[in-house]
């Protein structure tokens, strides 16, 4: 089970991972200009509610005149209502831009993944890159938006109440001055200490669900294992764990908040008594007095939100690089500049310009290894498949049969040495040229969310119904259809789920039958299916190896004699290469593999 972490401890702001997705921004240039203003001004009118205070306190009370009442309740709506309205329209900008950031950065990162390698898949977690384009995204424009508006206004209203509480009284502004950078350090310092504890609840949380799922998902193993005491004693430690965290968080909210109200009461209550005393000896009126708690005692509550902010965007920060990191991430097989503005690319195919491919194949003295490897799997290796042969790959389970088939396909290139594709090197032509000519059928084929005849109709999205079940009868999926209550409009479910391997298999091979491809691989299944499904497997496969060029990756020795071609891998390495008679005839690792599994095979039918 592997566990994602949301964070890997930043201690420190980094503007420079922020600038880089300056980009993203930049669309909304105006929108964020708006909140800015509008926050601005909301701020502006929240500050002048003490100084409407004041003037009633004065006047209307103190003085008890009713003067300019009247002016005075039009300008205090007004105030209200401007206020209203800004906090209304930076909010609505807020929520755009966040949506619109959001939105853009998915489909950035989605166009991104199309164009990566498959070698990035191999290696790359599903979860990782699920919660870059998920959780990372919608995160970051709700800090971008909503952010932004927390430090424009704290920073507002802070400086704002400061320069009123100066003009009010300078002797009073003082002593608040004293408390705000302190409560400032005693927020930051309590701020932080949450966000460790807060990443380590959702380390721990990450590995308590994570044990959900397997408890749930692997109950069958469980049982039968006999392991639920192992499994309870895990689960018992994972949460535990859960507890501890919870706990310290808790304590640090219960220690915080006390502390925080404490200072802020202790310092109000200075404001108080020393306005008070200068407000009876008629050095300040009451009314300044009353406003002067009012911003004593609402400074507060920006100053904790701007330190929270701080360490939510420093909280934020790996999310950030993980999502530039990915954006920036090049693809290993990577077409050239000339190539694709001839060839187009994955996005935007120019199919104008795309030659006709017969399947002719040839490796000219490639030498190969894996980027993450230091042996040389392939060295100055030759081999030429006319257009039409069919080439089985043999050899034990992990000997490196797809080797040689991930090549073909431009999956991985040569480190040295070229591929040819009907005479031209493959380099000299896009990947989607040579991807859209390729059937591939896979050991295990994964089917998309939707209805069967969606499934084989994205072998060829320009194709008909009429070729789509033509396809589908070729290999008798008809017979899966006509089970179902919706027939081929039946839903597959989530990655095929709702189907058997053998079914899968017929679908796949049927979406290859419709893309009509030159180049044609197959990895054979290792998994049981029954024998009519298997029938109709191998019709559909014999139907798609005419007359076309195709690899088989065999498993079944006895299903591959009449090949072209055979070749035979070991440790990474082709080692044999002929017939299926003439390797035979050798009687080296290709009859000592060919013997050993018929001798199998033999065994198991006789204890059938």
């Amino acid at each position: 089970m592997e566990y994602y972490e949301e964070d890997t401890g930043y201690k420190s702001l980094n503007i420079k991972t922020w600038f880089k997705l300056g980009r993203f921004f930049l669309p909304y240039k105006k929108k964020i200009l708006g909140i800015v203003v509008f926050m601005l001004i909301t701020a502006l009118m929240d500050l002048s509610i003490p100084l409407f205070q004041k003037y009633a306190v004065d006047n209307f009370i103190v003085r008890g005149t009713t003067d300019r009442l009247d002016m005075f309740i039009i300008a205090y709506c007004v105030a209200l209502i401007v206020m209203a309205s800004s906090v209304n329209i930076f909010a609505r900008y807020a929520i755009v831009v966040e949506m619109h950031i959001g939105k853009d950065l998915r489909k950035e990162i989605f166009t991104h993944l199309q164009n990566l390698s498959l070698s990035y898949y191999n290696t790359t977690p599903v979860g990782y890159i699920l919660a870059r384009t998920l959780s990372d995204t919608n995160k970051i424009g709700s800090m971008i938006a909503w952010g932004l508006v927390d430090v424009f206004w704290s920073c507002t209203y802070v400086i704002g109440a400061f320069a009123a509480m100066m003009l009010l009284n300078v002797r009073l502004a003082l002593i608040v001055m004293v408390v705000v950078p302190l409560m400032a350090i005693i927020t930051l310092y309590f701020q932080k200490k949450m966000l460790s504890t807060s990443r380590k609840l959702r380390k721990v949380n990450s590995k308590l669900t994570g044990q959900f799922n397997e408890g749930i998902t692997g109950a069958r193993t469980t049982k039968t294992l006999v392991i639920e005491n192992k499994n309870l004693d895990e689960f018992k430690g994972v949460s535990l764990d859960m507890e501890k965290a919870s706990l310290r968080m808790a304590n640090l909210n219960g220690l915080y908040i006390p502390i925080i109200v404490f200072f802020g009461s202790v310092s109000t209550a200075i404001v108080l008594a020393r306005g008070g005393y200068l407000a009876m000896g008629d050095v300040i009126q009451i009314g300044t007095l009353s406003a002067f708690i009012s911003y004593a005692i609402n400074i507060f509550e920006p100053v904790q939100q701007l330190a929270k902010t701080y360490t939510d965007v420093i909280a934020l920060q790996a999310n950030v690089e993980r999502v530039t990191d990915l954006l920036e991430k090049e693809p290993l097989i990577k077409d050239r500049t000339d190539v694709v503005e001839i060839y187009g690319d994955n996005i935007n195919p120019k199919k104008q310009n795309w030659e006709e491919i017969n399947g002719d194949i040839e490796f000219r003295n490639v030498t190969f290894k894996y980027p993450d490897g230091d042996e040389e799997v392939l060295k100055n290796f030759n081999l030429h498949i006319p257009a039409g042969t069919n080439v089985a790959i043999v050899g034990e389970t992990g000997a490196g049969k797809s080797t040689l088939v991930n090549l073909a396909c431009r999956f991985f290139e040569p480190t040295e040495g070229e591929i040819l594709i009907d005479g031209k090197d493959y380099r000299d032509r896009s990947q989607l040229w040579l991807h859209s000519n390729i059937g591939y059928v896979l050991q295990n084929p994964h089917l998309f969310s939707g209805t069967i005849k969606d499934n084989i109709w994205y072998g060829n999205l320009e194709a008909t119904d009429e070729e789509v079940i033509k396809a589908a009868e070729i290999v008798s999926v008809n017979t899966v259809a006509d089970k179902l209550e919706n027939g081929y409009l039946s839903e597959v479910g989530e990655g095929g789920d709702k189907l058997s391997t053998g079914e899968k298999q017929l679908i796949s091979i049927a979406r290859a039958i419709l893309a009509n491809p030159r180049i044609f691989v197959l990895d054979e299944a290792t998994s049981s299916i029954d024998t009519q499904t298997e029938k109709f497997i191998q019709d559909g496969i014999n139907y798609l190896l005419k007359g076309r060029t195709s690899f088989i990756i065999a498993h079944r020795l006895s299903t591959i004699k009449k090949a072209d071609i055979i070749l035979v891998v070991k440790n990474g390495k082709i080692v044999e290469q002929g017939t299926h008679k003439s390797l035979i005839a050798e009687k080296g690792y290709y009859y000592k593999l060919y013997t050993k599994q018929f001798e199998e095979e033999k065994t198991l039918e006789v204890l059938k």
